[in-house]
């Protein structure tokens, strides 16, 4: 899939961002061409090569009728994990990975409700904030709002 500057996409495991440039650039004696992310809070900025994106899963964001149904998905019980936290934590990873916003919100979710059941380890506290992130950068951008009013929507979902 090909982009233009001003598209609004989403890199999974980083979330998403607008493509504000596409720059050609030398990196270890190579010539590459990248488009440039800027996510929509902070003031983080990503490259990611244009021959890579299909590879990593680069798609556009959702539309405001499509994040409907994730907001039905994070008001949802909890799906059924593994007991042991290291085959948790590794199939919620591959959840992130695949950038699909269906798969991120079940993992905040899931994540959000263990959390207040009994304490997550650190690395699952610290994947959640990831995921967290990744949900909220795509909601800023799809619908127009915040980064505090896209965390309010998402725990008045989780926590109905």
């Amino acid at each position: 899939m090909v982009f233009i500057i001003g598209d609004k996409v989403v890199y999974p495991m980083h979330g998403a961002g607008i493509i504000e440039d596409i720059e050609e650039r030398k990196i270890l004696g190579e010539i590459k061409r990248y488009y440039i992310l800027q996510v929509p809070f902070g003031d983080m900025k990503i490259m990611i090569p244009v021959s890579n994106t299909e590879e990593v899963g680069v798609r556009n964001i959702v539309s405001c009728d499509e994040l409907s149904p994730v907001m039905v998905l994070l008001g949802e019980k909890v799906t059924e994990m593994s007991e042991n936290w290291n085959k948790r934590y590794r199939e919620n990873m591959e959840k992130l990975k695949t950038g699909d916003i269906f798969e991120v919100a079940e993992v905040v979710r899931n994540l959000m409700l263990t959390d207040r059941d009994k304490r997550l380890s650190t690395g699952e506290r610290k994947m959640l904030s990831n995921a967290k992130q990744i949900l909220i950068s795509e909601m800023i951008l799809v619908q127009g709002i915040t980064q505090q009013q896209a965390v309010d929507v998402i725990n008045s979902a989780v926590f109905k």
